[in-house]
């Protein structure tokens, strides 16, 4: 016979009540403490700066599935709300214009078609008349019609939208003669 036995048996007797008892307690008493619980005013007291200095937010940002949340996001109410004249502000238009290949836009440029859009035989013919101001002037008008072709054509390289103005509105001084 053991001798402790009748010890257990007597510790069973006393203990069992009494874990049943301490579990009708807290069935009763924890709900109550719940409700009467300010939640809010517990959370103010939280110090949310010490608890986010616990978190290690490289493990977290692992976690994420970058693609399902990306796919999530409204690009194009998110470009809305961009400011392209801020975002242009901070953009170095000189490093954007030296990765610029000009030699290969200039090779883009198809010169037959900017020939055939300028009439260089009615210059000949104006200049073959003998008056050499007529021809200057026609030469002037030329001169400027090919180099409105070629500010269309560089416009249309360049995906312009709005062209430039033709010239100044009003002369800037006295003519020199």
């Amino acid at each position: 016979m053991d001798p402790l036995g009748r010890l257990r048996s007597a510790g069973r007797r006393v203990t069992d009540p009494m874990e049943a008892l301490a579990q009708q307690v807290a069935d009763r008493v924890v709900p109550l403490v719940a409700t009467a619980l300010d939640v809010n005013a517990l959370a103010s007291r939280i110090d949310v700066n010490t608890l986010l200095a616990r978190i290690d937010m490289n493990a977290l940002l692992q976690r994420i599935d970058m693609n399902a949340l990306l796919q999530r996001v409204d690009m194009n109410a998110l470009l809305s709300r961009l400011d392209l004249d801020e975002v242009m502000r901070h953009v170095d238009i000189d490093a954007v214009v030296d990765r610029v290949d000009v030699n290969e836009i200039a090779g883009r440029i198809d010169m037959d078609a900017l020939v055939e859009e300028t009439d260089l035989g009615a210059v000949i013919a104006k200049s073959s008349g003998g008056f050499a101001s007529e021809a200057l002037d026609a030469a002037r008008s030329q001169a400027v019609g090919l180099d409105q072709s070629i500010d269309r054509w560089a416009g249309r390289l360049l995906r312009r939208r709005h062209p430039g103005p033709a010239g100044p509105s009003a002369p800037a001084g006295p003519v020199a003669s």
